[in-house]
């Protein structure tokens, strides 16, 4: 290759990454593989590369964690202890600097400081495209967030939700245009997509050989969660199944309700059979020796683990709330049982169970709604549409 050859394709090569658009992605915190951070970290990896160049800002994070291997683009930590006082002049210092030396072409936050902090300094910086994600109704909101969301309401060009009822959560309580919500869901990558075999093995590996029946549930230790639910409904079933095995996947984010957790299973006689599994780096082999798996939380905003448990063909049994009902469609590909019924959601799995034919006509339906419907593909085309259409005209 001549020298001349050389030169025109690193111009070319140039002239491309300046014509990229810098999207830059800022998050509270990286402490945990909780579901906002899977699909944070699934974005920045299949966001199209010939037409954005992503960087990820964080105020905390934990550099243990094994996810942050993943991450495919700079990874920057502005250290900040408060919003206010020097810590929060400085950090604003350091986060302006950021967002001019990457040329900050659209910010998409995550979490309360992100989207209120951040977007201000976003704002006094220029940055034209100011993007909020909504995972949840509120949760995690105190009373500050509450009115900070609807003051500063104005200053995002657009807000995400991850799913329908999480959209008319923001449009209610924080006074949004409805033009400015959109619904975008997760979505898994194709791979994962899929029935895997090796059921047998996979018991053997979690030691569950002698299981007539297994059901499990992928959650945080936290009250909305609902484990406690879990517990009841197993309690219930155990009496009828007394070979069947409850396992819970998630790391033990409240102690306290977490020792009530085990009082309840020691009183209901299920020692040995249900079982606390912890954090687990991959859920497969969990889903692959599972009959049928429960989301039995008291909110959600669109579950990854019941995600992952339809593509891996598992049957659900889900409550009624967030965006469960845009998951599981019942009698198609799950049964949705009311919020706090533990007796209701015995007799949904009792009849899984019991009908072996009809479990498995399901989860082969929730398998096909998650490739049709809920497919990163179908996730990333949907983020990049918007962002083309609020890019400003002269930079598209």
């Amino acid at each position: 290759m001549s020298a001349g050859t050389m030169s025109v394709r690193a111009t070319g090569e140039r002239a491309q990454a300046a014509s990229r658009i810098r999207v830059m992605f800022v998050i509270d915190e990286l402490c945990e593989m909780g579901g906002a951070e899977r699909v944070l970290i699934q974005m920045i990896r299949a966001l199209p590369r010939e037409r954005y160049e992503p960087v990820l800002v964080t105020f905390r994070i934990d550099r243990s964690l094994p996810f942050l291997n993943e991450v495919a683009c700079p990874l920057h930590v502005v250290p900040m202890r408060r919003t206010y006082g020097w810590s929060g002049v400085r950090a604003a210092l350091a986060l302006r600097r950021l967002m001019r030396e990457h040329r900050t072409g659209i910010l998409h936050t995550f979490f309360e400081t992100s989207d209120l902090w951040a977007g201000a300094v976003a704002r006094l910086c220029g940055v034209r495209v100011q993007i909020s994600s909504r995972r949840d109704m509120g949760i995690l909101r105190a009373g500050k967030h509450r009115l900070a969301y609807r003051l500063l309401s104005g200053q995002f060009s657009q807000v995400q939700c991850v799913s329908e009822q999480v959209r008319q959560y923001a449009l209610q309580a924080d006074g949004l245009p409805a033009g400015r919500v959109v619904t975008i869901h997760n979505g898994l990558p194709e791979s994962r997509i899929r029935q895997d075999e090796g059921r047998e093995a996979a018991r053997r590996a979690l030691g569950l050989d002698q299981a007539s029946h297994v059901v499990s549930t992928v959650a945080h230790i936290r009250k909305v969660k609902g484990v406690d639910v879990f517990v009841k409904m197993a309690a219930r079933l155990a009496a009828r199944y007394p070979e069947a095995v409850f396992l819970v996947a998630g790391e033990n984010h409240q102690p306290a309700h977490y020792a009530e957790l085990q009082a309840m299973v020691a009183a209901s006689g299920l020692e040995g059979k249900l079982r606390f599994l912890g954090e687990l780096n991959s859920v497969s082999s969990l889903l692959r020796a599972s009959d049928v798996f429960c989301m039995l939380s008291r909110n959600e905003g669109l579950s990854n683990a019941l995600l992952e448990a339809m593509a891996a063909g598992v049957p659900c049994v889900a409550t009624r709330v967030g965006g469960n009902p845009e998951l599981v469609e019942p009698g198609a590909n799950g049964v949705l049982v009311e919020n706090e019924d533990d007796e209701a959601a015995a007799e949904a799995v009792s009849f899984l169970f019991d009908q072996p034919e009809e479990a498995a006509r399901m989860g082969e339906n929730g398998q096909a709604r998650v490739r049709d419907r809920f497919s990163e593909r179908a996730m990333m085309q949907r983020l990049c549409e918007e962002y083309e259409r609020l890019l400003p005209r002269e930079r598209v």
